[in-house]
């Protein structure tokens, strides 16, 4: 039977032109959520020479932003679902801009990492909300894999180009004002997302569940934690606790959600194969991508002697790549299938991390820039259709919780690349050679970073410097292979696993009805 009942405000502004517009202010928001999540990466020598963090703390500069909004993102889809997902994403939008000028005017280690995590917890508010929003604009299935593949370029596309952002930025200016260039970008999403984005919202969303929330945060911050101490320091008492508590509190979240009428998230939605399978796939297509992407800035500056904006510009082919894919996903996945296309973006990810293993000081550009658009033609496909496979699983009136599973897989695999990736990176580094008649202190220092090695040298004998700073520089080389080697082959493990997992899995066609 054809409905004859009026549409509502949301269901016109999904039939006209207009949500095209709509969507741009989306994608603004996505795109700077993940810039911020590796424009960090560039700057990270400035700031070490300014903070002077230890390695530890800097590795929480790099990775608390990532841990928060992975741990808040399944509460902010479910908030958004209650009070209305455009109220949610311009509150989040005025809160990142405000917050960004704290990360700006850090004075200390401690305060940066305070900054970065307030800075996720506003985050947290902005991707759960873009996605559930285009579920909610769009409701022809082809019509939305178009625009899930915009949002999706944006967000993969947004992890390489933080660098180039960084980089122009460092040339002229100092570090903060990485942050800084957020606020003009937030001003312009409110002003027009106030006029042009519709609300929506679940009509019937039950109560609110604050203990979910505790738990999901803590379960999910605590087995990271973990996981980024038995990387660094292998098994121990902190990790095991750690773990213990992670676990802990995620199995009684889930066993909590199955008992309640209105849970947090639906978790029996893990039962769909497809649906699991996709969630997996996001979450390690971009641990792969953004732990490339953070420590090779750093590579590029500090081992080949780059500028920033060099280094920037040398990874800005894997936007390209990330983008072109994007746009292309959802053609792809109907005319070859969901498997082929989301295990093959992963093979080539895990392509492109493989050529980590050979790179060296003398590595040309051009070598660099071909694995680095492989990688993100891999991850554009992969991380795109996924999304799409996730956000085409619900009910409409689900879409926020939806989108926080998928943007918390993004989000989690965000940290973990910069933890996983970068404790191998970081362990390998911290066992060079010292040459003979440094002091303790000074050795202390070299180990901590590589751009405190850099800065220990300056103050050495020429001789004595340059040994130390060959040294350092070899050690975090062989660390960066290492990582890269161990992230390939997670990547080929995981498109192995992605071709069973999503077997018979396709796209929606025709008209989606609202």
């Amino acid at each position: 039977m054809t409905s004859t009942a009026p549409l509502t405000k949301t269901e016109e502004t999904a039939k006209a032109p207009g949500r095209w517009v709509a969507l741009g202010v989306l994608v603004l928001a996505v795109l700077l959520v993940a810039v911020d999540a590796t424009v960090l990466g560039l700057a990270t020598p400035y700031l070490s020479e300014d903070l002077r963090p230890t390695g530890t703390q800097l590795l929480w500069i790099g990775d608390i932003y990532s841990f928060v909004i992975a741990g808040l993102l399944i509460t902010m889809g479910s908030l958004g679902d209650r009070i209305g997902r455009k109220k949610l994403l311009l509150t989040g939008a005025v809160a990142f801009g405000a917050v960004s000028v704290l990360n700006a005017y850090a004075t200390s280690p401690e305060m940066m990492i305070l900054a970065r995590a307030l800075l996720g917890v506003a985050g947290a508010t902005l991707m759960p909300s873009t996605l559930a929003l285009i579920r909610n604009l769009f409701h022809d299935p082809r019509e939305r894999s178009i625009a899930v593949g915009i949002w999706g370029a944006a967000a993969s596309a947004g992890a390489a180009v933080g660098p180039v952002v960084g980089g122009a930025l460092l040339e002229h200016f100092w570090w903060g004002s990485v942050f800084l260039i957020n606020l003009p970008v937030m001003a312009l999403l409110v002003l027009v997302g106030v006029k042009l984005l519709p609300e929506s919202r679940n009509p019937n969303p039950g109560p609110w569940d604050p203990v979910s929330v505790v738990l999901s945060l803590l379960g999910i911050v605590a087995v990271v934690y973990a996981i980024k101490e038995l990387a660094v320091h292998g098994f121990g008492a902190v990790a095991l606790l750690a773990g213990t508590l992670g676990a802990t509190a995620l199995v009684w979240f889930v066993r909590r959600q199955l008992t309640l009428p209105s849970p947090l998230l639906d978790v029996r939605l893990f039962r769909n194969r497809g649906f699991s399978g996709a969630v997996l796939a996001d979450l390690l297509t971009i641990l792969g991508l953004s732990g490339l992407v953070f420590f090779l800035s750093q590579f590029l500056q500090l081992v080949q002697g780059r500028s920033p904006l060099e280094a920037g510009l040398i990874e800005l082919p894997a936007a390209i790549g990330a983008v072109g894919a994007g746009l292309l996903a959802g053609f792809a996945a109907r005319r070859f299938s969901v498997r082929v296309t989301v295990a093959g973006g992963l093979a080539a990810v895990g392509a492109a991390l493989a050529g980590c293993t050979v790179l060296s000081a003398s590595t040309g550009a051009p070598a660099i820039g071909a694995a680095l658009f492989i990688g993100g033609l891999g991850a554009g496909f992969a991380f795109t259709v996924t999304a799409d496979v996730i956000l085409s699983s619900v009910p409409k009136e689900q879409a926020g919780a939806a989108s926080a599973v998928s943007e918390t897989a993004y989000e989690l695999g965000a940290a973990l690349g910069i933890a996983v990736l970068g404790s191998v990176v970081t362990g390998v580094y911290r066992g060079f050679t010292v040459p003979e008649g440094v002091s303790a202190e000074t050795a202390d220092g070299a180990r901590d970073s590589l751009a405190g090695a850099m800065e220990a040298s300056e103050a050495l004998p020429s001789e004595q410097g340059a040994e130390l700073l060959s040294a350092a520089r070899d050690a975090f080389a062989d660390g960066f292979h290492l990582a890269g080697a161990v992230g390939s082959a997670v990547l080929f493990a995981t498109a192995v696993a992605a071709w069973f997992l999503l077997r018979g899995q396709k796209l929606e066609d025709g008209v989606e009805h609202p």
